[in-house]
């Protein structure tokens, strides 16, 4: 088996629009949750949502990408840019042919559904776009970015939900620990706050109407964001050859299904992939020093996850931190996984780990370190991030320091 480095890392979600300025706001426990702004928004019960500010997609794209692009695309090819920039990877030619895409999302091109609907039921028009379909298809993302790029290896897209893309980051990580492929774009994004898309979640009444509140007992529900987090995943000893600048090192991954309820999460099916990863990343619970949690800001994810963690990790949980970065950039559905990595490769790499901002009254099923409010300075050498999903889908990356 060998081992896999992140060499590259791209992003852009409500806290900023790259990696720098998003660590930066996790670092200072920045919100960027807020009013949401966009047609019809006073129809909705929930008008709040970790919005991206200061879009411009003409800025970035041409008219052809743009007819092409959903919003979901579009902040994917944003972050992956970034993410190839960094890693200095030239995939032309032969490497090319061995590197491959996985992106996870959930709701793929919602503001193209979103819009369309308009046209034909509101508007009453009988045509659309011819690249309506090709614009809103949940791979659209993944084909682009194998285009810009000429990769052509596997390529696809995952949905599985809130756990989308860290069950595309842990497949990437899979495909070159076997050695099935060099290297490989992977994350995930989403863009679902528009109309349609908060009005569906309404439905569900898990919505907060004011902030996310992540392990405080006065929590009310989650709130929704927007963006993308694109990593480049590479053969380690390819990276440390070309002198590659390596962030961290993927070191094991486990997905589980709790097989019992569509919306309620089991404390056994988080579990077990908690302990999976630590199993196959062959680290012991007391080598964790930070977990970022999935978090959501409901009463039964929450206290679930606390639970679970605390009998993954045994006594070791006391010691442990454990943080969601939910209530900064909300939660991104199928994208969140990859913009959370980057709390854990800032916790490896650079010793900062980023807070749980909003906490106000503690509450006895999270007796748990949530690293409160104001980031904290710690030696971590290694970090795991739980994604838990409507459908009972889990998947935990664990990290290592480079």
């Amino acid at each position: 088996m060998r081992r896999v480095a992140i060499t590259g890392a791209g992003t852009i979600n409500a806290l900023g629009h790259d990696v720098a300025s998003t660590l930066e706001a996790m670092r200072e426990g920045r919100c960027g949750i807020g009013p949401l702004d966009f047609r019809d928004v006073e129809r909705l019960s929930i008008r709040i949502g970790g919005q991206i500010r200061g879009w411009e997609a003409e800025a970035q794209f041409n008219r052809q990408e743009i007819a092409l692009y959903d919003r979901f695309t579009q902040f994917t090819m944003l972050a992956a840019r970034q993410a190839v920039a960094q890693s200095g990877l030239d995939f032309r030619g032969k490497l090319g042919l061995d590197c491959g895409v996985v992106l996870g999302t959930a709701g793929g091109g919602v503001n193209t559904w979103d819009e369309n609907y308009r046209t034909v039921y509101e508007e009453g028009k009988n045509r659309v776009h011819p690249f309506v379909v090709p614009k809103l298809m949940n791979n659209a993302a993944a084909s682009h970015v194998s285009m810009e790029w000429s990769l052509r290896g596997p390529s696809f897209t995952v949905a599985t939900a809130c756990a989308s893309s860290n069950h595309a980051m842990g497949l990437a990580f899979q495909m070159v620990r076997s050695g099935a492929a060099r290297a490989m774009i992977t994350g995930g994004s989403e863009a679902m706050l528009c109309f349609g898309g908060i009005k569906a979640w309404e439905g569900l009444r898990v919505m907060s109407k004011d902030a996310c509140r992540p392990f405080s007992a006065n929590r009310n529900g989650m709130v929704q964001g927007e963006g993308a987090g694109v990593f480049v995943f590479e053969d380690w000893d390819h990276a440390v050859a070309r002198g590659a600048d390596i962030l961290a090192e993927v070191a094991g991954f486990s997905m589980t299904s709790d097989a019992s309820d569509i919306v309620m999460p089991s404390q056994a099916g988080a579990e077990r992939a908690i302990s999976g990863a630590l199993r196959d990343a062959r680290l012991q619970p007391g080598d964790i020093g930070y977990v970022n949690a999935h978090g959501t800001g409901t009463a039964a994810n929450d206290k679930t996850e606390c639970a679970a963690v605390a009998h993954a990790f045994g006594h070791h949980a006391d010691r442990l931190m454990i943080s969601s970065t939910k209530a900064m950039h909300g939660h991104l559905i199928g994208g969140t996984g990859a913009v959370e990595l980057l709390a854990c490769i800032m916790a490896l790499r650079e010793g900062v780990i980023a807070p749980t901002i909003g906490y106000e009254e503690p509450d006895p099923e999270c007796a748990l370190d949530v690293v409160p409010n104001v980031a904290r300075e710690a030696k971590v050498g290694a970090a795991l991030s739980n994604a838990f999903a409507f459908g009972g889908l889990n998947a935990v990356i664990a990290l290592k320091r480079a």
